[in-house]
């Protein structure tokens, strides 16, 4: 797996596209902050997924109440936007 470092900027100027970019090539994205502290995004496997998502809701109490809230609140349509 490559690992592609990136200044914060250029994570500001295409959000979308530069997770769609990590998503699609499953590299890892290391993006670096003004303050010098790194942030790593990477893709998950849906299966991956899955396990971490359990993992989340068995240990992790700030999860757990994320996962409540979002429970409890009305659900909106989902309306996916037209790519450019």
């Amino acid at each position: 797996m490559a690992i592609k470092t990136i200044p914060l900027s250029q994570l500001e100027a295409d959000p979308r596209g530069t997770l769609n970019d990590v998503a699609d090539s499953g590299d890892a994205l290391v993006v670096a902050l003004p303050d010098q502290r790194l942030v790593a995004i990477q893709s998950l496997d849906s299966s991956e997924d899955d396990s971490l998502t359990s993992e989340l809701l068995e240990s992790n109490p700030a999860f757990q109440a994320l996962v409540a809230k979002s429970r409890a609140s009305a659900r909106k349509p989902f309306e996916p936007k037209e790519r450019k």
